[in-house]
């Protein structure tokens, strides 16, 4: 369907070329510069305004996490880019040729036979449109998520064989709810385009920066390598971002507010997650301390496998000393669990397990899950058993630590920023399901921190 739009919209403009054909004279950037040159403060306006006619090829790219670039990049130069070349100069030529300014010179172009059909496949071609733009927002929280810049979110994977169909049903509400409110709000597209606008080339310049973070440390470019390319693009980023900034309050706003909320919820849930970190770490035994103790004073023992699922795999999990606490036993082998993200999206099954045995009693386990992919724990650590420990998942019990979560005016944060973190941790989905662990064999551990 999306195929058959931009062909459509490339015919079209295509036969109305000949209305004026001097409108290709456009393709030489000479015209642009001279009338940037003379018009100035209007001039930029219009940038901004302009600009609204590449904003649509973001959302070629949304998805990229399912598709790759090597599609996506044919697609551009095979399809896309060439049909809203002949589209544009189409609606250009006709405005030329019939002077004034057309209401909508799009379907004013179009002969009255096809105006409905075309109509309904802009309809069908937006709803395409916009399953891309939901399905990379699944995409990009997933990750988020991942990285630990969000709390936990509940994921369903809606396909056997394709790892990346996702769907996350809080995120798709916020979205709904998020449409909804700008339709109401803006009333219609044109009053919208000033929030648009504002988003894709806020967008595109933090793009920029982070293109500039990647290259610098993550590829080891040379600094000024790295900087010549960043500031190339970002001059002209920042010069369209400019342009539209002049619309702030004419809905712009919106999508600054909007980028606010986001970072202050990213923000706070880092704070927030690694102060508490640290503190519980202040409070917690080093592992190997504990497990030496515990081979040399054995407690009760108790057939089976006992997996604790821990941040920090130096320290003595919290779900382990309650137990030894309150129930005075310990298992006849005890797994010291952490799950980790690589910076990369998907890492292979031999290098998802690394184990570690620490004495008789107790071992460490470490799995690596890329940020595309979503932790199952009993799958990966069914790949033990090429390593030597016959993992059964009938005999092991999971045991998990549920922090109960109270503000404190010493956490370093504001009140109000305690009170946040700890509403956003109350949303996280639960471990159990996160993690993709057996229910009946998971046993939850509470204790009460105060932040």
């Amino acid at each position: 369907v999306t195929g058959l739009w931009f062909l459509a919209i490339g015919i079209a403009g295509l036969l109305h070329i000949r209305d004026d054909p001097s409108v290709l004279l456009a393709i030489n950037p000479y015209y642009a510069v001279v009338y940037l040159a003379e018009a100035k403060a209007g001039a930029f306006l219009t940038v901004g305004a302009v600009f609204l006619a590449v904003t649509g090829a973001e959302a070629l790219y949304v998805d990229l996490g399912h598709f790759g670039r090597r599609p996506i990049v044919l697609a551009w130069f095979w399809i896309v880019f060439p049909c809203l070349l002949l589209s544009y100069f189409g609606q250009g030529a006709f405005v030329l040729a019939h002077g004034g300014v057309p209401d909508n010179p799009f379907f004013q172009m179009l002969p009255d036979w096809a105006l409905i059909p075309m109509v309904g496949l802009a309809t069908a071609a937006t709803v395409i449109a916009s399953q891309a733009v939901i399905s990379g927002a699944f995409s990009l929280t997933r990750q988020a998520v991942q990285l630990n810049l969000l709390p936990r979110i509940e994921v369903q994977h809606t396909s056997e064989m394709q790892l990346g169909q996702i769907y996350m049903p809080r995120v798709n509400l916020i979205l709904a709810l998020g449409v909804m409110l700008l339709v109401v709000g803006f009333g219609s597209s044109s009053s919208l385009a000033s929030a648009y606008g504002i988003s894709v080339t806020g967008e595109m310049l933090m793009t920029t920066i982070l293109l500039f973070v990647v290259m610098r440390w993550q590829w080891k470019w040379q600094t000024a390598l790295a900087a010549a390319l960043a500031l190339l693009f970002g001059t002209i980023d920042t010069g369209f971002f400019l342009a539209n900034i002049a619309k702030f309050m004419e809905g712009g706003w919106v999508s600054i507010a909007v980028a606010c909320i986001m970072g202050l919820i990213m923000g706070t849930w880092i704070r927030g997650s690694r102060y508490l970190f640290d503190k519980t770490r202040r409070n917690e035994i080093p592992l190997d301390f504990l497990a030496a103790n515990l081979l040399k004073k054995k407690p009760q023992l108790v057939s089976g496998t006992a997996v604790f699922l821990t941040s920090d795999p130096v320290s003595a999990p919290t779900a382990l000393m309650h137990s030894l606490k309150h129930y005075k036993v310990l298992h006849e082998q005890n797994v010291i669990l952490s799950v980790v993200t690589a910076q990369k999206p998907v890492v292979p099954d031999s290098d998802r397990v690394k184990m570690e045995t620490i004495n008789e009693l107790f071992m460490r386990v470490t799995l690596t899950f890329g940020y595309m992919e979503q932790p199952n724990i009993p799958r990966a650590l069914a790949i033990c058993r090429k390593q030597g420990w016959k993992f059964d998942i009938m005999t092991t019990s999971f045991f998990l630590s549920r922090r109960s979560l109270k503000a404190s005016p010493n956490s370093g944060m504001p009140v109000w920023q305690d009170k946040l973190f700890i509403g956003l941790a109350r949303t996280a989905a639960d471990a159990t399901e996160y993690f993709q662990i057996p229910t009946g064999r998971v046993v939850e551990i509470g204790t009460q921190v105060a932040i």
